[in-house]
């Protein structure tokens, strides 16, 4: 299995599809996987398979870490486009993760104060008011909505615990437009030889519906683009991707695809 354990507090930089020149920050352990979800997409593996042995980095030691490398980046002379939390998992799991945010836009604003603070979250935990608060203060907060079917998620997103959709769409809503909504498309089967092709109408019509109703200031979908751990998962085509963008478009939502 080839798939991919960053390293931890800090990553990078890496080179986004979506965000350009990103330098990551991983809240999660740097030999394992915690996460809120058990995507059998997920470029990290499955969770039973990632167990960490290591403990979560601290508030300081993150900070510490972020700042030495920002030191070196400007030094070097090389400007991150976007500080991203991302890596093993889901980076609102860590405890302390609203004043996370606040030390790294307070380093942001000293050393890089182009650069933006983006968020990838699964929204599992956005009903928490000290995570949406901490959400809303960054630039992107980018959060996870791959359907509005539950069967689907419960198959393919597989979340660990309680998910509560209708509640995680009204807070998704409750951003006021200062969200942006990621979703991915794809194609094959599971496990169990379902079909996970969340391309055809079945699907994109009600989840075009919750967009709308949600009205992020954007969309970004995407697809399959490295090894995962369930094999039998296939890209979007390119063609699929555009035409869900379209559709999107002509609903007045800013999208894009990468593919």
């Amino acid at each position: 299995m080839s798939t991919v354990i960053y390293s931890s507090p800090i990553f990078g930089p890496i080179k986004s599809r979506r965000l350009g020149v990103s330098l990551g920050i991983n809240l999660l352990p740097g030999d394992g996987k915690v996460c809120t979800f058990d995507c059998i997409y997920c470029e990290c593996g499955f969770n039973a398979e990632r167990r960490p042995k290591q403990k979560l980095p601290t508030r300081q030691e993150v900070a510490v870490a972020l700042e030495q490398k920002l030191q070196q980046m400007q030094a070097e002379g090389m400007a991150p486009d976007v500080l991203t939390f991302a890596g093993n998992g889901e980076p609102t799991a860590h405890p302390d993760f609203p004043g996370i945010i606040d030390d790294t836009l307070s380093l942001r604003n000293r050393y890089f104060p182009k650069a933006k603070v983006s968020v990838l979250t699964n929204a599992t935990r956005i009903n928490r008011s000290e995570v949406f608060e901490a959400l809303k203060r960054v630039d992107n907060n980018i959060v996870k909505l791959d359907t509005v079917d539950m069967d689907y998620i419960s198959r393919v997103d597989r979340p660990v615990g309680r998910y509560d959709l209708e509640e995680l769409i009204a807070c998704m809503r409750a951003f006021e437009g200062r969200c942006i909504v990621q979703t991915m498309f794809m194609k094959g089967t599971d496990a169990q030889g379902l079909s996970v092709d969340n391309t055809t109408p079945e699907y994109v019509a009600p989840w075009l519906d919750a967009v709308v109703h949600i009205a992020p200031r954007e969309v970004m979908i995407y697809t399959i683009d490295r090894e995962t751990p369930a094999h039998s998962l296939l890209k979007a085509t390119p063609e699929e991707l555009d035409a869900i963008v379209a559709q999107l478009q002509a609903r007045g939502i800013k999208a894009s695809a990468s593919y």
